[in-house]
């Protein structure tokens, strides 16, 4: 009976210890909009994976197999930093695909805890994303979601790399993104 009454401090404690050190949680987004537009004349802005002019922060696309699946993107950023994108999924009949981030550049290097951190140019790790239309009627919806981890995957993360500053980074991204396609798409 006494080792049993040792054995639960000790437990208590794993336990404690075990739920306080826990790495990132994987977060998501989720932004929808409807447009005053047939979903056909929307998807065909969004339709070309090698296309992505229709999203504010980007410059320029390169691609290099189309919408086959495992294409890759390059999305070259107004501020000249790139994210590299693999093809998951893709739709036509469905209007809409999937894809994956396989490597960012560095928007800047800070130190934290003693070690120099580079920050990426989104501020996520393992990201997936789908975007989709639907028709409404007249009208189209368009879902963009996404799913993360912080960009920086260890214990007590900097504000730049938080799930705070990811959550922000992508919801910016995917409402900039779809408030301009319904701009585009209304005209």
């Amino acid at each position: 009976m006494k080792k049993n009454l040792l054995f639960l401090p000790v437990l208590m404690f794993a336990f404690t210890s075990a739920a306080n050190a826990h790495g990132p949680v994987r977060q998501k987004a989720d932004e929808e909009i409807t447009i005053n537009a047939p979903a056909a004349k929307v998807w065909g802005i969004i339709k070309d994976y090698g296309d992505m002019s229709w999203l504010p922060a980007v410059k320029n696309t390169t691609v290099d197999k189309g919408n086959e699946i495992g294409s890759i993107r390059v999305l070259t950023l107004q501020d000249g930093g790139t994210i590299t994108e693999e093809l998951k999924k893709y739709d036509a009949d469905k209007m809409a695909y999937g894809y994956k981030i396989t490597e960012m550049s560095t928007a800047k290097t800070i130190t934290h805890a003693g070690n120099e951190e580079k920050v990426p140019v989104l501020p996520v790790d393992n990201y997936t994303a789908n975007i989709g239309v639907e028709a409404k009627g007249d009208t189209s919806v368009v879902t963009w979601k996404g799913a993360y981890y912080r960009a920086y995957t260890n214990n007590n993360p900097p504000a730049e790399m938080n799930e705070d500053a990811a959550n922000k980074a992508v919801a910016d991204v995917f409402k900039a993104g779809l408030a301009n396609l319904k701009t585009l798409a209304e005209k």
